[in-house]
């Protein structure tokens, strides 16, 4: 019986082997026959198939820069270049330029055009972008491949470029040229983007076109809007004298004060006033990214880089659980050349709150201005401003009741309130010209005490049912109410 016992175990053994010899060459087959991208591939390579795979990786935002970059690189002199799709069936991963070249473990494919996606390039353009494809090319290297493999569903957004069939440092060399032009072409140097977070935690980039606000426009002080200009425009008139002197470029400039005093506006201005440079703006969840959108500031320099509401990432760490954001910016901060003209202009309603590193070190906030509530004159040229065409039946002494019960509101107030009256004086089925009575009624529905949530969206708290000065130690200013009229008188703030 121990015989027979050993002759099973022998002819076990026998089959395993010829099983797993029969599934290796079924395997073998199987590959070159349903993976037709693998033989066009190694027919290409000629035999080079067993150099190192070498890849880099980008943000998602930069595809349209590659795009251009890819272009321009196919169409050197002495370089032909052959462009291949690859077909896979929703519900499978990607695949790299390996797996491919091994033919194993590959997802069902077929050779077909290149995915195509269409990604804006610029205010109202846009540019076809490869999302997967082969590019099978020969030049003064010899032949390699260079898949192209852009954001997937589902998987890390990014775009990587992968190229086969050349040594490792001509392999980077191609890369780096790549590399040199996705640089040099980039679509957003000299642009307004809006930078913003995807769901998977990259990186999205929007081009805007935002309304130039001229410096006429900007009712602020003399003296606050001369140190503004000095500090975020005249540096950059003056860069290449500063620069032989020795003197650094980039800086950081805080606009801080109540909410609805025109930090915003402001900010628009020195947008507009820096026509020339990259202008990037982060807000909410985009500060996240700030490390990231620094490192593309200082790339498409002179830029400005404005983080609005700085206040939710950094807040100071005796306040609670630290945000790891604030290291963030903290890094990005110091991390930029000294040389690169580079403005980072940051607002914030509560700067009382600002982490104490951000804004006591120099070399990050250089220059704190504060953007405080309107003043009676600033209160009129705000009036003439916001109503232009719909007040100008008002006579001066007309204007100027409205001035005199307005102490204290923020800009924004005063928006809305021309803006309600007009509603007025159309619901009223007049033209949109405005009357006093039309001012008046918007006035008085505005400083109603049922209207305190609308006053406190526009800037303005307090308690306007006693006629007793109210003090309440966080808002910042003090109020006063009488019989139809409201007063919010600001109490000058102090950076902490």
């Amino acid at each position: 019986m121990s015989g027979d016992h050993e002759d099973a175990a022998a002819a076990a053994r026998e089959f395993g082997h010829q099983f797993s010899e029969f599934m290796n060459w079924a395997h073998t087959v199987g590959a070159a026959d349903d993976a037709p991208l693998t033989r066009l591939i190694k027919a290409h390579l000629g035999g080079a198939d067993d150099e190192p795979v070498v890849s880099r990786r980008w943000g998602a935002f930069e595809q349209v820069n590659l795009q251009r970059a890819v272009e321009a690189w196919t169409v050197q002199p002495g370089r032909e270049v052959r462009v291949q799709g690859l077909s896979i069936p929703d519900g499978f991963s990607g695949v790299s330029l390996g797996q491919v070249i091994d033919g194993s473990h590959l997802p069902p494919m077929r050779l077909s055009a290149p995915d195509v996606t269409d990604l804006p390039s610029g205010p109202g353009e846009s540019l076809a972008c490869w999302n997967r494809a082969l590019l099978l090319v020969r030049d003064a290297a010899g032949p390699y491949a260079v898949l192209i493999s852009g954001p997937q569903p589902h998987e890390e957004a990014s775009v990587r470029f992968e190229i086969a069939g050349l040594p490792m440092a001509e392999a980077q060399s191609v890369l780096g040229d790549l590399e040199e032009s996705r640089a040099r072409l980039n679509v957003y140097r000299g642009q307004t983007v809006i930078a913003s977070m995807t769901p998977m935690g990259g990186i999205a980039l929007t081009f805007a076109t935002t309304e130039r606000v001229q410096r006429a426009d900007v009712i602020l002080p003399t003296a606050v809007l001369d140190r503004i200009e000095r500090h975020a425009i005249a540096i950059s008139a003056h860069a290449d004298r500063l620069t032989a002197a020795g003197q650094h470029l980039k800086r950081g400039l805080l606009l801080y004060g109540p909410p609805g005093t025109g930090k915003t506006h402001t900010v628009r201005y020195l947008i507009g006033a820096r026509d020339h440079a990259t202008r990037i703006l982060m807000q909410g969840e985009a500060l996240r990214a700030v490390g990231q959108i620094t490192t593309l500031a200082r790339e498409l320099a002179p830029s400005v880089v404005v983080l609005e509401d700085v206040d939710l990432v950094a807040e100071d760490r005796s306040y609670g659980e630290i945000n790891p954001v604030l290291f963030d910016l903290l890094d990005a901060m110091d991390g930029s050349a000294a040389d690169a003209d580079l403005l980072f202009v940051l607002t914030t309603n509560r700067a009382e709150v600002l982490e104490r590193a951000l804004i006591q070190r120099p070399g990050r906030i250089d220059v704190a201005v504060e953007i405080d509530r309107p003043d009676e004159g600033a209160r009129r040229k705000l009036l003439r401003l916001y109503g232009a065409e719909v007040l100008a039946a008002l006579s001066d002494e007309d204007l100027e009741q409205v001035v005199e019960r307005s102490d204290g509101v923020t800009a924004s107030f005063l928006k809305e309130l021309i803006r309600r009256a007009v509603l007025s004086a159309l619901n009223d089925d007049r033209v949109s010209r405005c009357t006093l009575p039309d001012l008046t009624d918007a006035l008085d529905d505005l400083l109603d005490q049922a209207q305190s949530v609308t006053r406190s969206l526009l800037g303005l708290s307090g308690d306007e049912s006693s006629d007793e000065a109210v003090d309440d130690g966080t808002t910042g200013y003090r109020s006063v109410a009488r019989p139809g009229v409201y007063r919010a008188r600001p109490r000058r703030g102090r950076l902490p």
